[in-house]
């Protein structure tokens, strides 16, 4: 399986920056069968934490689902790999652990803005709601042009 130059740099920062060793160690704990993907990614099926709250997350290169088997969760969810796949460039971007408290206080703006921890998310907004399978939620009347 190739890889592509894009995507192995990538990979190499999420190896430094630290994301992907943590990742694999998250996996390890939530007792996911891990096996690696497209483009060197790493991706973890049968997640058993309850933590975080969300049917699949990345975590540097890692790529981390609940469900059985990531190819039918993206014949369920059409779109959701390239999702979390655009997380995993994010890391990178944002020098790895720091992606956390940084999409964290994103999350908590979104919150405040529109009752719901995607919807002004730039993090999710950047990585594309409707593939992530969130709805774009309205601001909330104080934040709105009208309130």
């Amino acid at each position: 399986m190739s890889i592509s130059p894009m995507a192995r740099v990538r990979n190499v920062a999420n190896w430094c920056n630290l994301s992907t060793p943590l990742g694999l160690v998250v996996a390890t704990l939530g007792r996911a069968h891990i096996t690696r993907g497209r483009d060197g990614l790493w991706l973890a099926e049968g997640y058993r934490l309850k933590f975080p709250i969300a049917g699949a997350f990345a975590l540097g290169s890692v790529l981390i689902t609940g469900h059985h088997s990531w190819r039918e969760l993206a014949e369920r969810r059409p779109g959701l790999v390239e999702h979390e796949e655009h997380h995993t460039w994010q890391y990178a971007y944002s020098l790895g652990l720091l992606y956390l408290p940084i999409y964290t206080a994103c999350m908590g703006w979104s919150w405040v803005r529109t009752g719901d921890r995607a919807s002004a998310n730039f993090f999710e907004r950047a990585a594309g709601l409707e593939r992530g399978g969130y709805e774009q939620r309205p601001l909330r009347r104080r934040f709105s042009r009208d309130g």
